[in-house]
């Protein structure tokens, strides 16, 4: 056999582009990447171990970890971690099955300096139910003469007591993480753990959200009840979006809710999140792969008379992995890079799309017998020499869009509104077609009392690039009223691009205004978990946004439950007693008006340096979603003061737009610095604060300058459409870093924010829709 290659490594763990033989990587001390895969069996607390062979080249004769191995050039992790556990121990698992716990460097020198070890572990945990009959597994003769089970703590004693039997590991240092995260997860003290959830629940203020369907005829009424059960898929899109394990863990959750009080507040807190991360404690776990779903896998070893197979949690991450499930964990930007730059320009648009994920070939062989998969992974590959490939949503998700395609063809056939038919028509046929233009069109041109939203929409969820949109419905009844209120904002959305604080360079020449409807929501799903959105502006595909601008919904009755529950008590505790009274929900509304209009102005499509053709979004990448959202917020504020300088709107909204503005400027915040909306909102504050625009009292309130807050909200605005104009990632990063931080002032006011538990959002629960459902 020919000598295994490892791909050389920077010392800080990046790849040269240069691979290997295995003797010359030691011989030279060469950084590499290897895998550490350990079986833990949670009844006993235990860990695997196996006996190293005699004849090994590194310490032979000793107990050692469960599984591991070396990464060959161009392998992922994942399949390393998989192969070598089947190679080594016989155990086949799926991906689900693997926790990637963190990355431990061991550097060491063995043999009489003959061996040097310069090694990259990607660290796994494995959690199984119960331990694997011995008897169940089939070593690897060449590399593991036994196994055996030893209780954590116990392991972690003989290490630190150097026991020569035992391979050497320092349990004081970075290893230690192994011993640590086990014990977090074995001693747990459930009171304390539920009221730590409690008090997490309790930052949600529950309201109801319904509507009058009175004006929706009968055979409305029935195609509305359809469109529920197809925004009831959008969520199990969705959940898969996230995280591949993310519908175990759902469906696991639920089944044990009624289990104890502890599981009923995992389930509540689950549903607000649609995840194990926390929306608003920066998506830090709230749960772990100890929580998570049980399953039966009685292929994965030899059969055993009496033993029914190993049993194990479906795994996720405790860090979110921040390209969710649209991309490989273990993908980073140069692989992409690379990838990227040996495709076709038809091949790149598919892979930088709204529409497509990114999987490996070696993963969609995990589930394959593992000759299977050694024998297709040496195949020359047909458009690429990576081990990437994009895959429409079309496909991926295709039993999901099937039905919902169904669903909506039938309701088009009900609905009396003619822009709606075509709507859920068009959305229909885009669900199998992954061809959304027209969908796309028809939703901005529809004009129905039943108001719908569904698709693929926003961006957020994929914090690598930006590039993969999340499914979603909003359903409402249309408040014909405040729509034609607010004509007024689209008709002059041409007057506000034209006098935008920004060098005509990069002013848009096109503009369209952008239409608004109002409607009071009776439902939503998919990407709308932790806090609720009081708007949106859509589409964001450049090429419709430039042909024909975009569109956008104000959800009022979102917005008044959000005013009443936590914007007038937000003001009780920030702003300053003589401004309080200042703060109503007129400017509130407003100013979200402003917000969403302002998506539809200021730079979209830019020329860079170089004369070439571009988008804002495809320049600045995974901080454009903070930026655009700073941009809309700012320019929306002074917009509005525009508007009241040309008479457009009453100077007496002058004074309380801008404290309106400071009260939601913490209720924004409170959503975390890594929520788009939260960094654009603490972007905005610290700017203000900083140029005097916003002062801090004693009293550890807070006051607008209105002598100063203009000229502040128009030099961000300016500096903001400056560098989305001129597509400077770099400018863009270094605004955020210096602006989103929570400074001292800030801090104080979010601790006494807390103190009082003001809640941070709302929890909407729709009995109307849930009715159609049953």
């Amino acid at each position: 056999m020919a000598e295994e290659h490892f791909d050389v490594l920077t010392k800080s763990g990046e790849k040269t582009g240069v691979s290997k033989p295995r003797g010359a990587i030691h011989r030279d001390g060469d950084y590499h990447r290897a895998v550490h895969v350990w079986i833990f069996v949670e009844s006993t607390q235990e860990l695997l171990l196996q006996l190293r062979a005699d004849d090994k080249d590194s310490w032979p004769g000793q107990w050692d970890i469960s599984s591991a191995g070396h990464i060959t050039a161009g392998d992922p992790s994942l399949i390393s971690a998989q192969r070598e556990l089947q190679e080594e121990l016989g155990v086949k698992l799926p991906k689900d099955a693997f926790e990637k716990i963190f990355v431990f460097l061991q550097e060491c020198v063995t043999d009489g300096g003959k061996f040097i070890n310069n090694e990259f572990n990607d660290v796994y945990l494995v959690t199984i139910l119960h331990p694997i009959p011995l008897e169940a597994f089939t070593l690897q003769v060449e590399e593991v003469s036994a196994v055996k089970y030893i209780p954590y703590e116990e392991y972690r004693n003989v290490l630190a007591k150097e026991d020569p039997a035992y391979v050497p590991y320092d349990v004081n240092g970075e290893y230690g993480k192994l011993f640590d995260i086990i014990r977090q997860r074995c001693q747990v003290n459930n009171e304390a753990r539920s009221l730590s959830l409690q008090k997490q629940l309790q930052r949600y203020s529950p309201v109801t959200l319904e509507a009058k369907l009175t004006e929706l005829s009968e055979a409305d009424q029935k195609a509305l009840g359809l469109i529920v059960k197809a925004a009831k898929i959008m969520d199990d899109i969705f959940y898969e979006q996230v995280w591949n394990s993310n519908p175990a863990l759902r469906d696991w959750l639920k089944d044990h809710a009624d289990a104890s009080e502890l599981d009923k507040l995992k389930w509540e807190y689950f549903l607000i999140n649609k995840s194990p991360w926390s929306s608003l404690d920066e998506n830090e776990a709230f749960l772990s792969t100890a929580d998570s779903a049980v399953k039966l896998l009685p292929e994965a070893t030899k059969s055993i008379a009496g033993w029914k197979g190993l049993e194990y949690r479906a795994a996720f991450p405790v860090t979110k992995p921040p390209g969710s499930n649209f991309y490989p964990p273990d993908m980073d930007k140069t692989e992409f890079t690379l990838w990227l730059n040996g495709l076709t320009e038809e091949q790149k648009h598919a892979a930088t799309g709204f529409f497509s994920v990114i999987r490996r070939r070696s993963e969609a062989n995990l589930d394959a017998p593992l000759a299977d998969h050694l024998a297709s992974s040496t195949k020359k590959k047909p458009d690429s020499n990576s081990d990437l490939y994009s895959i429409p949503y079309s496909e991926i998700y295709r039993p999901f869009l099937t039905k919902a395609s169904e669903l909506l063809h039938k309701a088009g056939g009900l609905v009396s509104s003619q822009s709606l038919k075509k709507l859920l028509h068009s959305k229909a046929e885009a669900f199998l077609s992954n061809e959304y233009y027209e969908s796309d069109i028809a939703w901005m041109d529809l004009d129905s009392k039943l108001d719908i939203t569904i698709g693929p929409y926003e961006t957020y969820e994929d914090e690598i690039f930006g590039y993969k949109a999340t499914f979603e419905t909003f359903i409402g009844i249309r408040d014909d009223k405040a729509t034609a209120d607010l004509k007024l904002f689209g008709d002059n959305l041409k007057l506000l691009e034209d006098n935008l604080p920004l060098d005509s360079v990069y002013k848009s020449k096109d503009v369209s205004a952008a239409p608004i409807r109002v409607i009071q929501l009776i439902y939503n799903s998919g990407d709308v978990r932790g806090p609720q959105t009081v708007a949106y502006n859509l589409p964001n595909d450049e090429k419709i946004v430039k042909d024909r601008g975009t569109s956008m919904v104000m959800l009022k009755n979102v917005q008044e439950a959000k005013f009443e529950h936590i914007l007038k008590p937000i003001a009780e505790i920030t702003i300053s007693k003589e401004q309080r009274g200042l703060v109503d929900f007129d400017s509130f509304f407003t100013h979200t008006i402003c917000h969403e209009c302002c998506h539809g102005i200021g730079p979209h499509t830019i020329t860079l340096p170089d004369g070439q053709t571009s988008t804002v979004r495809k320049e600045l990448l995974e901080v454009h979603s903070a930026m655009e959202e700073a941009k809309a917020d700012i320019v929306g504020l002074w917009a509005l003061n525009f508007l009241i300088t040309k008479g457009l709107l009453s100077k007496s909204m002058v004074e309380s737009m801008y404290v309106s503005f400071l009260a939601g400027c913490f209720r924004s915040i409170r959503f975390g610095l890594t929520e788009a909306h939260g960094k654009g909102q603490a972007l905005q504050f610290n700017w203000l604060y900083e140029k005097g625009a916003f002062v801090f009292h004693k009293d550890s309130t807070f006051s607008v300058d209105f002598d100063k807050v203009e000229g502040a909200v128009e030099s961000l605005s300016h500096e903001i459409l400056t560098i989305q104009g001129k597509g400077d990632k770099n400018a863009a990063t270094l605004l955020l870093d210096k602006y989103c931080t929570v400074t001292g002032p800030l801090k104080t006011a979010l601790e006494n924010l807390e103190s009082v538990k003001v809640p941070v959002d709302i929890s909407p629960t729709f009995p109307l829709a849930d009715a159609l459902l049953n």
